[in-house]
C-alpha cells in the first residue's frame, strides 16, 4: 500500500546572482517553443532550465524560496501524515515533474498539488500545472494524481480580509 503525498506549488523566482544573460535566453527559447505549439524543450532550453533551478541559492539570492519552505513547514503539521514537499513551475528545483516522479518512484499512491497561485487568469496556474497534471496520470497510470484549484473564492477573501487590521477608530 502506498503513501499520500502533497506538492506545494511555487512559482520559483531567478536567484540575484544568476546571469541576466542566461535567464534570457532560456526565456526566449521557452517563448518561441510555446508558440510553435511545441510542448517538450529542446536540448538548449532543457540545459538552461537545469542550469538556472539548481543554480546555488541562499537566503539572500532566492528570499522567495525560503519564503516557499516557511509555508511549507507550517503546512506539513495540518496535513496529518501526509508527506508534503515543495515543487516550483519554473527557475528553481525541484520541478512539478521531478516533484511528481520522485514521489511515485518512492511508492506514493496519491499525489495531491496545491498552489500558491490563488488567482485565475494566471497561466501557471490555470494552465500549465492542470497540463502536467494530465501528462503524470497518463504517465503513471496506477498513481492517483489530482490539482485542487481553483480555489474556493469564499475562503480565500475569508483568509485575505482576515489579515486586513479593522478600521481606525472602530470600537
Amino acid at each position: 500500500m502506498g503513501f499520500e503525498a502533497v506538492i506545494l506549488v511555487g512559482h520559483g523566482g531567478v536567484p540575484s546572482d544568476a546571469p541576466g544573460d542566461l535567464v534570457s535566453e532560456l526565456k526566449g527559447l521557452e517563448a518561441a517553443r510555446r508558440a510553435r505549439g511545441i510542448p517538450e524543450m529542446g536540448e538548449r532550453e532543457a540545459e538552461l532550465d537545469r542550469t538556472i533551478r539548481e543554480w546555488p541559492r541562499t537566503k539572500e539570492t532566492d528570499p522567495y524560496k525560503w519564503g516557499l519552505e516557511s509555508v511549507l513547514e507550517e503546512l506539513r503539521p495540518r496535513l496529518g501524515d501526509r508527506r508534503v514537499v515543495e515543487a516550483y513551475n519554473e527557475f528553481c528545483a525541484p520541478s512539478v515533474e521531478d516533484a511528481i516522479a520522485s514521489l511515485v518512484e518512492e511508492g506514493a499512491s496519491r499525489i495531491i498539488l496545491v498552489t500558491t497561485m490563488f488567482t485565475r487568469g494566471g497561466s501557471h496556474a490555470e494552465f500549465e500545472i492542470p497540463e502536467l497534471v494530465e501528462y503524470a496520470n497518463k504517465q503513471y497510470p496506477d498513481v492517483e494524481i489530482e490539482y485542487v484549484w481553483p480555489f474556493d473564492l469564499t475562503r480565500v477573501a475569508d483568509f485575505l480580509a482576515s489579515h486586513v487590521p479593522p478600521p481606525t477608530g472602530s470600537s
